[in-house]
């Protein structure tokens, strides 16, 4: 499905009503950047971009909300997410572009859904969006996030599993629950960049 402007300009529309300015700026970027790397990488333009623009449309969702939102979908509920219920907002942002939106592409939806936590063998266009939610300009300038983009039109699961690691040890570097699903995305992405570069564990 391409991004048509109309289209477009009805999700920024939307957008301006749910999320901050600064919050919309850091969508417009993944937008552009999740739409620069599926270029590098053969992938579909337009699919990456609309993921993009889709990325985090519950991500200003108030906590009940997405609980009972994911509950009607069916998303599965597990402690973790029962305790920090943003980390709901992927999925939820899924349901709202498929319900809303009418996105009915199963790789633009499987993008928006795995964009925060990855999740162990998801498709090529996922990485990508995960990659450029975590990496986009806004995140900073530091040498390990430069590292790491210049790795991505390289080596997208090798990004994958260092963007992970990179993930992990801000997360560990406080008091705060660790999703399962981030170290399973982290092992799955290791094992493949290792099996790609010819290697064993």
């Amino acid at each position: 499905m391409v991004v048509t402007a109309p289209f477009r300009a009805q999700v920024l529309a939307w957008l301006h009503d749910h999320v901050p300015a600064p919050r919309l700026q850091h969508i417009l970027r993944v937008e552009a950047l999740a739409a620069e790397w599926a270029g590098v990488h053969g992938l579909e333009v337009e699919e990456a971009a609309q993921a993009g623009l889709l990325h985090d449309l519950a991500k200003y969702f108030p906590p009940q909300r997405l609980l009972e939102l994911a509950r009607q979908g069916n998303v599965p509920i597990d402690a973790v997410t029962q305790a920090h219920p943003h980390l709901l907002h992927a999925d939820v942002s899924a349901l709202i572009a498929h319900q809303t939106f009418g996105v009915e592409n199963p790789q633009i939806l499987e993008a928006i859904r795995d964009h925060t936590l990855g999740r162990p063998g998801m498709g090529p266009l996922s990485c990508v969006v995960f990659l450029a939610d975590a990496l986009e300009p806004g995140r900073g300038q530091t040498p390990e996030l430069e590292a790491l983009r210049h790795l991505v039109p390289r080596d997208l699961y090798a990004a994958t599993w260092k963007t992970c690691d990179l993930l992990l040890k801000s997360l560990l570097s406080h008091p705060r629950l660790v999703h399962p699903r981030t170290l399973e995305t982290r092992n799955w992405a290791l094992q493949r960049a290792l099996a790609a570069a010819g290697m064993a564990e």
